[in-house]
């Protein structure tokens, strides 16, 4: 179905009958929100009930955004490397509660003994960012990057605070699921081998080279007044700062930035499982929708499904994030719904990208979602464009 937006964008796709309202909000976006392009997904019960694109994928050519159009989510690929460690959970080779040393010996150097998998997935590890130089090339040799987190050494006392790990927590979580899996598999092969092939998903963890340029949407950054209105001066100050916690995990050792190519539009070839995911809408609220129905699709036990809709354990000091510099919950790779950032049901997991992305499960309504854009927005708590989209959603299925 082809629908005219107000300012003559066309938005594809199609709605199940009753979930008009949901079209109506994208359509909305472009001329309320300030939308370039995107596309959204939901699933409903193991029903795809939304699947929606349109808008432009590349500001500076204007081509637009097509059914396959795939874009880089930054932090929302968090969620997908949770995934492959409840897959992992789910075959009965790795415990949350157990010490992550217990299957990588060499990671108890410097303090680091008695982590347990379930803090480092909450982000409260204190191992944020690196000491030592993580660039491309160490990024690339799995085995040179497992030495320096190895000896890498903990911020403060593991357990006592949460500081969000913005790049360094995939490639942990990678080094752990090659300590499991009997395959010695990355995490972005697992994810390929175990979720995206079986589910046939347009999704990467790791963009392989025969995805050609055409497909890709390219990042438009928000505009200067955008970011002064929509992020909170504290962090923004902190942001600026070479020595501070969130400057240490977000833009040095190795950023960011890592992801992103000037020929090729993202990285190939290469793992960030923390924010280097390229994908549709489509394919991630797929995933999301056979995490929030049962898991059968994935043969996931419901004693899994169960440990991730739980709710969030604190370390000593509180939710406060160390780096973030306010209240945000996670739990076992995934963020949860809380006060600063409510999300579908208190049973509900996902994790947002940096710019307005987001995708989760909430198995408590049976609902998979996904919002993806080529627009960046500066809410961290939330994009109005997303927000709009599962407050119709919601507003149909309650």
């Amino acid at each position: 179905m082809l629908v005219t937006a107000p300012d003559r964008v066309v938005v594809h796709g199609h709605v199940s009958p009753g979930f008009e309202a949901v079209r109506e909000a994208f359509t909305d976006n472009f001329a309320r929100r300030g939308e370039l392009g995107g596309a959204c997904c939901a699933y409903h019960r193991g029903a795809k009930v939304v699947d929606l694109w349109g808008g432009i994928r590349n500001k500076q050519t204007g081509e637009p955004w097509e059914q396959d159009t795939m874009v880089l989510v930054y932090s929302a690929t968090k969620g997908l490397a949770a995934m492959t460690l409840a897959m992992a959970h789910s075959r009965g080779w790795l415990d949350y509660e157990e010490r992550i040393a217990t299957y990588w010996p060499e990671f108890a150097q410097r303090g680091k003994s008695q982590i347990t998998v379930r803090q480092l997935l909450a982000h409260q590890a204190g191992l944020f960012a690196f000491n030592e130089p993580v660039d491309r090339s160490v990024v690339a040799d799995l085995d040179r990057l497992a030495a320096v987190m190895a000896r890498q050494t903990p911020a403060w006392e593991p357990g006592t605070r949460q500081a969000y790990h913005a790049i360094t927590l995939g490639f942990y979580e990678s080094e752990l699921l090659r300590r499991v899996d009997p395959r010695r598999r990355s995490l972005g092969q697992f994810f390929q081998d175990e979720i995206a092939t079986p589910l046939g998903l347009d999704v990467y963890i790791r963009l392989p080279e025969s995805i050609p340029n055409s497909r890709l949407a390219t990042l438009a950054p928000p505009r200067p007044l955008d970011m002064m209105v929509g992020l909170p001066i504290r962090l923004m100050l902190n942001g600026m700062n070479r020595r501070s916690n969130i400057y240490r995990a977000l833009m040095t050792n190795p950023g960011f930035a890592v992801a992103l190519d000037e020929q090729r539009v993202y990285a190939r070839n290469l793992e960030v499982p923390s924010g280097g995911g390229v994908g549709t809408a489509r394919a991630i609220a797929r995933a999301y929708g056979v995490f929030a129905s049962g898991g059968q699709d994935l043969g996931l036990r419901q004693e899994t499904l169960d440990l991730l809709a739980a709710p969030p354990i604190p370390p000593t000091r509180g939710f406060f994030d160390e780096c973030m510099k306010g209240e945000l919950q996670f739990s076992l790779g995934f963020m949860k719904p809380c006060r600063s950032w409510p999300f579908g049901s208190a049973r509900a997991f996902g994790s947002p990208g940096s710019g307005g992305s987001l995708g989760f499960a909430d198995p408590a309504a049976g609902v998979g979602y996904a919002y993806v854009t080529s627009q960046m927005g500066t809410r961290l708590t939330g994009d109005p464009r997303d927000v709009a989209l599962r407050n119709a959603l919601y507003a149909v299925i309650a």
